[in-house]
């Protein structure tokens, strides 16, 4: 949840996001397929709070968490409820963007939401105080990068090295931009897109989604245990399969 590349694709878009996590928080389930009232939704689940960072539902709408908004701020729990669980009410709407200007956000603590919808693209961020909703340009590639973590010039050199890699690679392909989230940098092991902060802070998984006209497919690839996960969501048939 906290660095995250946009990519247009040819049919669609794909999203992909390294978790940076503590080393003391618990290990995430690898993504599953769960019925919400407005049908299902696939996402990796945080077993402490029963909450995601990123998700995908059947219909066509996808969804990242970044932790934070516009500035570093103080976390001040506890917190009336976990921002995962936040994402999955906003993803789960038919229109996410209203579903966010709609949910009430009082006792949240600050996030930002990047929102794939109606072929759309949207940065949906709570401040702690206000919400700011921007539609973002979908026919150019966008890098965030959490600011609870990186300062601005660490998140600026992000932005260099997606540009400067997509010069080498201008149609890659969702294990392409995986291998980018992986091995991307420039040997500061602290500030590398996979970081690692003397084992206490470290990057933990990456997640990749291609969502297209008629289905889409999740990748997840597990750090603690070397394990590799993949669903491929059919929108035509709403079926789900793993492999």
């Amino acid at each position: 949840m906290c660095t995250v590349t946009f990519l247009p694709s040819e049919k669609g878009a794909m999203i992909v996001s390294n978790r940076d996590e503590r080393h003391d928080r618990a290990q995430a389930l690898e993504p599953a397929s769960y019925k919400f009232r407005n049908g299902s939704l696939v996402f990796p689940k945080d077993p402490e709070a029963g909450g995601t960072w990123i998700v995908m539902h059947e219909n066509k709408n996808a969804g990242v968490l970044l932790n934070g908004a516009h500035e570093p701020h103080e976390s001040k729990p506890p917190y009336r409820r976990s921002r995962g669980l936040i994402l999955l009410d906003i993803i789960q709407e038919e229109f996410p963007v209203e579903g966010f200007q709609n949910i009430s956000l009082q006792g949240i603590e600050p996030f930002t939401a990047i929102i794939w919808t109606a072929n759309t693209l949207f940065e949906c961020i709570w401040d702690g105080q206000e919400k700011h909703l921007l539609q973002l340009d979908h026919e150019r590639p966008h890098i965030w990068s959490s600011v609870t973590l990186y300062n601005k010039p660490v998140r600026d050199q992000r932005k260099a090295w997606l540009k400067a890699w997509l010069i080498s690679n201008p149609e890659p392909d969702l294990q392409e931009i995986i291998s980018f989230h992986q091995f991307a940098g420039e040997g500061d092991v602290k500030n590398d897109l996979l970081m690692n902060r003397d084992n206490d802070l470290f990057t933990v998984s990456i997640t990749g989604m291609q969502v297209s006209d008629d289905h889409a497919e999740m990748v997840y690839l597990d750090f603690r245990n070397g394990k590799t996960a993949n669903f491929q969501l059919n929108f035509k048939q709403s079926l789900l399969t793993r492999s």
